[in-house]
């Protein structure tokens, strides 16, 4: 499951790379974001561009751990030697908007947040967020 997880993690940040987020602009990487989730089977909430989800066997009285990053770019600089939004591989790196910044931290988070999330008996609960960088508004229920 890992092995699978980490290939379908890999290829949502490319995903993310390839779909335009500047900042106010981020509707089209909340729905990739919103499309892992479904796919997943995993229930999530989103408030404007910020998408949550809270762990199947969620329990108020466990300590909890958030798991957040942004899914928002500045717009490119002029020094791009590269196509900023195309998921690009040399030498074993990815190059793209975004990819280090924060995609590569957010998808990570994501797989590891799907991993975790219909396991029963942890010894906490564990909420991931995707925001954007502007305004989060995250309500717990």
């Amino acid at each position: 499951m890992r092995k699978k997880l980490t290939t379908k993690a890999f290829a949502l940040l490319k995903q993310l790379i390839e779909t335009q987020s500047f900042s106010s602009e981020e509707d089209n990487t909340a729905l990739l974001i919103e499309g892992w989730f479904t796919e997943h089977q995993i229930q999530f909430k989103r408030n404007k561009n910020n998408v949550w989800a809270t762990n199947k066997h969620f329990d108020d009285k466990k300590p909890t751990l958030l798991l957040n990053s942004h899914h928002d770019t500045v717009k490119p600089n002029n020094g791009y030697t590269k196509d900023p939004l195309k998921a690009i591989i040399e030498d074993g790196r990815l190059y793209g908007l975004g990819s280090n910044d924060a995609g590569g931290c957010l998808v990570s988070l994501i797989a590891t947040f799907t991993y975790f999330y219909d396991k029963k008996n942890l010894n906490y609960n564990l909420v991931v967020v995707a925001w954007r960088k502007r305004k989060v508004v995250v309500k717990m229920d």
